[in-house]
């Protein structure tokens, strides 16, 4: 089997029906048996849906009549389990539900209930029957989708995966932090309610500071760690798409990071995309934030910690409720410039300001009929960060040099390089 994927459509306006990049990338996209994308925005019409009180950072939304401008890619696989997958609130989230399950997108990780959101969906090839299962580790908290009981529905929103974090620090130090805790009576109101039995007690060897938690060990860091539970449910989804299916694909989008790099993936997504391919998946396809991570191969499976951004479209952002106006001290019936323009430090930072935000590739890889893998090639792409608006923010082919270099570098941790190929595409060794 055959398979390609994008990273992020942050798609915010309908594609122009005769853009010459439908013409560069459809061939090659529709070469793969399944072709996955992330839709990064919630799709519903102007006046239909309220704003959040929070948002994926920023209020992401468009006319449903985009996916058909998507499937002109190619594109027959999907999820917007993302961080902007409630920025409308539950009628943008089953406003999108909707739109989707109009077309013939096979897509994943948003539901009605959390056994919906993490149910595997099922795309039919004539070479074989593809799982797609789509986790998501940066959100809101009210974003994660709740669990039915025999008297209780379920709450719709996304299949996540709850990270924790706590501050390890060495005895001396936690001493210390006690010491602050204790003067400064921080956590006064929450010892009250510990001792009243609303809150768990604290473990030995471990002390708060307001929200955040420490607890001792041999060196000083930030240790993150995904909550079990949701690991052992993204294992059963597999357990489950093994007798249902050929191939087994998990989307996940992450925007944590370890060290001081965007471009590093957060150690406990490394952790979790091999426990995926231990419990018996094929691939893992990540994306998030905005840029591309490093490539690995794990036990004969491709390992993408992201493909970095499809379509960038955040200047094209039409409107959006008095809460984003407001969180950027902008008056809420200011217009969009406005808005953009005191965000973006009248356009001299954020995303759209970044090349590497712009920068992606397209992976076209065939499995052996085990699953492992066979071959994997790569289509550099590029977004148009200025020139014609009706183009700024869409894929274009460019050569593989740029690509070479900077995914070369970060993936041969990975074991993974990259070569330049006459055709235009990359070659990728493990």
């Amino acid at each position: 089997m055959k398979f390609t994927a994008a990273g992020d459509a942050i798609i915010q306006r309908r594609i122009q029906n005769d853009f010459v990049g439908f013409d560069e990338l459809a061939p090659f996209i529709e070469q793969g048996d399944a072709r996955f994308f992330n839709l990064e925005t919630t799709l519903n019409e102007e006046g239909e849906c309220p704003g959040s009180q929070f948002s994926g950072g920023t209020y992401i939304r468009t006319t449903p009549r985009v996916l058909g401008d998507l499937q002109k890619f190619g594109f027959n696989m999907t999820s917007f389990n993302n961080n902007h997958a409630l920025d409308f609130s539950y009628e943008g989230l089953y406003s999108t539900l909707e739109a989707l399950n109009e077309t013939e997108l096979v897509h994943a990780g948003v539901g009605h209930n959390l056994a919906e959101a993490a149910a595997p969906r099922y795309l039919e090839t004539p070479n074989g029957r593809v799982a797609l299962i789509a986790v998501n580790t940066t959100f809101n908290e009210p974003m994660m989708a709740g669990r039915q009981t025999e008297r209780v529905p379920g709450r719709a929103g996304i299949n996540g995966l709850r990270v924790k974090g706590h501050m390890q620090v060495t005895k001396e130090e936690l001493a210390f932090i006690r010491d602050i805790a204790d003067r400064s009576h921080i956590n006064a109101a929450s010892d009250i309610t510990r001792k009243e039995g609303y809150l768990p007690l604290l473990a030995d060897g471990e002390a708060v500071l307001g929200t955040l938690s420490f607890r001792e060990g041999p060196t000083t860091e930030y240790v993150t760690e995904i909550d079990k539970r949701d690991i052992e449910r993204v294992k059963k989804a597999i357990f489950e798409a093994k007798l249902q299916a050929d191939y087994i694909m998990i989307s996940v989008h992450s925007h944590q990071i370890s060290g001081t790099e965007k471009e590093s993936p957060s150690k406990f997504l490394v952790d979790f995309a091999h426990t995926c391919i231990d419990a018996g998946a094929h691939a893992v396809v990540g994306h998030g934030p905005h840029l591309l991570r490093p490539i690995e191969v794990y036990k004969g499976c491709p390992i993408f910690y992201s493909l970095g951004d499809f379509i960038l479209q955040l200047y094209n952002v039409e409107f959006g409720p008095a809460d984003f106006f407001e969180k950027h001290g902008v008056d809420p019936n200011a217009t969009m410039h406005e808005l953009l323009a005191t965000r973006s430090r009248n356009f001299t930072c954020g995303l759209m300001t970044d090349p590497r935000m712009f920068l992606s590739v397209i992976p076209i890889w065939e499995s052996e009929k085990d699953g492992t893998l066979k071959s994997l090639r790569l289509l550099p792409i590029m977004g148009a960060m200025e020139g014609n608006k009706s183009e700024i923010g869409l894929p274009r082919r460019i050569k593989p040099e740029r690509v070479v270099e900077y995914l070369g570098k970060m993936s041969a941790p990975y074991g993974v390089t990259l070569t330049a190929a006459a055709d235009g595409l990359i070659d990728c060794k493990w």
